[in-house]
């Protein structure tokens, strides 16, 4: 445990997510921006300064080696995750990563025994879970507000450029491990998962509709079926415009919600509750953005929400409100989709 001066991150890959991770870090109460490590030592230094961090190097063996960072934020391309993962994990830091974890099971479950046997904490991101709407959604779940579930759908339809894909390593088998599903619609299947379970068994289909030119997919659809009988749907796209709110639709026995980003849009049951009222009339949390139209409208917010969660974790002892086995999950739920895109059969998760 460190106590009486701030934590100190570094931060390993310096794409466009890792400035969101820097925003993220700077308001929270005991943690520090230390270090920047990227290819370019001319970037790296421009993006230390912006930040006000006192190191920038190309070296990931001299970020390790600074006894001042404590936890490592990891915003490389997807695909590149483990090996820095594994030499932070060496060095004794706690590690933050951005979705998803790894983009094979094998490799998150690399990654995740090589932590912990170092004993270091592991947050992976998924900053939706964070949102006020989510976490309304989750208590209401939790009390059984809505019986039976019967129907659970996530639906995904934004927009990215082609110059999205042109530009950088999206699109990539070896580096985003897949398109719409693995990278843009996995908060939505983590929120899905999160509030109504893993499916016990999906069906997908998947294509390139628009974005031609990429390896992945830029659209997919699927059908599931959860373990005690609800069925549920998941809905997810690059390829059309302008691109809509992220939308998670629970439907039970006794209630439905819609969840678009974090604003409830609908909130049904057949039993009132004194708070319903006030939740109906919350203003939406205008802090927890999605990038529907853009990669760069995300807001640093929920981001942030998380580091803090993670520093009071360390200081505590408490448990992270998302750890590594739990956002495997996610991952787990999507690779089953492509199996089953690629073999045209349902394929049984667990």
């Amino acid at each position: 445990m460190v106590t009486g001066s701030p934590l100190g991150f570094g931060i390993v890959g310096l794409g466009l997510i890792a400035d969101f991770h820097a925003q993220a870090i700077a308001p929270v109460p005991g943690a520090k921006l230390v270090g920047v490590c990227g290819r370019s030592l001319e970037k790296a230094r421009a993006f230390a300064a912006k930040h006000g961090a006192p190191c920038a190097t190309t070296s990931l063996d001299e970020l390790l080696a600074r006894p001042d960072i404590h936890i490592i934020c990891i915003t490389t391309p997807s695909g590149a995750h483990l090996e820095p993962a594994l030499a932070a994990a060496r060095a004794g830091k706690h590690i933050v990563i951005e979705k998803p974890l790894e983009i094979t099971l094998p490799r998150i479950d690399e990654l995740l025994r090589a932590t912990a046997a170092a004993g270091v904490k592991v947050m992976p991101i998924f900053q939706a879970r964070f949102g006020e709407g989510a976490r309304t959604v989750k208590a209401a779940l939790d009390a059984g507000r809505f019986g039976r579930l019967t129907l659970a759908g996530a639906y995904v339809k934004w927009h990215r450029t082609a110059e999205y894909y042109r530009d950088s390593w999206h699109g990539t088998r070896a580096l985003d491990g897949g398109g719409a599903l693995l990278n843009q619609a996995i908060h939505a299947v983590d929120l899905l998962q999160w509030f109504a379970g893993l499916p016990s068994e999906v069906f997908s289909w998947n294509t390139r509709r628009v974005h031609t030119a990429i390896e992945v997919e830029d659209t997919a659809v699927a059908t599931l079926r959860f373990p005690e009988g609800a069925l549920g749907t998941i809905e997810a796209s690059t390829a059309l415009y302008p691109g809509w709110a992220r939308r998670i639709e629970l439907c039970g026995e006794n209630g439905s919600v819609s969840l678009e980003d974090d604003r409830i849009a609908r909130w049904d049951f057949r039993e009132a509750r004194p708070e319903d009222a006030a939740i109906l009339a919350a203003r939406p949390d205008q802090l927890m953005r999605s990038g529907a139209s853009a990669p760069n409208s995300i807001s640093h917010h929920g981001h942030q929400r998380q580091i803090q969660n993670l520093v009071d974790s360390i200081n505590t002892g408490a448990p992270l409100a998302v750890d590594g086995p739990e956002a495997r999950k996610a991952v787990a739920l999507i690779l089953a989709l492509y199996a089953s895109a690629e073999r045209g059969a349902p394929v049984k998760l667990g």
